[in-house]
C-alpha cells in the first residue's frame, strides 16, 4: 500500500481515486496534482514507482495544506467564531446549521436523532 502525505491509500483503485483518500483533496486537486506530476490518472496505485510516489508526494507537500494541518486550520476558524460570538460560531456551539439552512424539518446531520417532547402536539390555548 502506497504512503502519500503520510496516509496509506489503497493500492488497487486508480491513482486518481486514491488520491481522494487523503484529506484536503478533492476530484479537481487530484487531477491538478497528476497533471503536474505527468501521471495517467488511469495508472492503479500499486503500479506507481516510488519515484513518481516521492513526487506526488513533494508536490502536496509543496502546494497544498492536507490532513491534519488542514483539520487544525479549520478547528481553529471554528473556534475562532466561537470567540468573537459571531452569529455562525453560535450556530456551531449549539450544533445546529450553519449557513442558512431550514431547521423546522429536516437539518437532522446537524441536530441528531429526534428528542420527543411530550405533549408538544395535544396543547390548545
Amino acid at each position: 500500500m502506497p504512503r502519500i502525505a503520510g496516509v496509506d491509500i489503497p493500492d488497487r483503485k486508480k491513482i486518481y481515486y486514491s488520491l481522494q483518500y487523503v484529506h484536503g483533496i478533492g476530484p479537481q486537486i487530484a487531477a491538478k496534482i497528476l497533471g503536474e506530476a505527468g501521471i495517467d490518472p488511469a495508472t492503479k496505485a500499486n503500479e506507481l514507482t516510488e519515484q513518481q510516489t516521492a513526487q506526488i508526494s513533494a508536490i502536496i507537500d509543496a502546494n497544498y495544506q492536507v490532513e491534519g494541518a488542514l483539520r487544525r486550520q479549520v478547528a481553529q476558524n471554528i473556534q475562532r467564531l466561537k470567540d468573537i460570538r459571531a452569529y455562525r460560531g453560535d450556530r456551531h456551539r449549539r450544533g445546529l446549521p450553519a449557513h442558512g439552512q431550514r431547521t423546522r424539518c429536516n437539518a437532522r446531520t446537524r441536530k441528531g436523532r429526534k428528542k420527543t417532547v411530550a405533549g408538544k402536539k395535544g396543547v390548545k390555548g
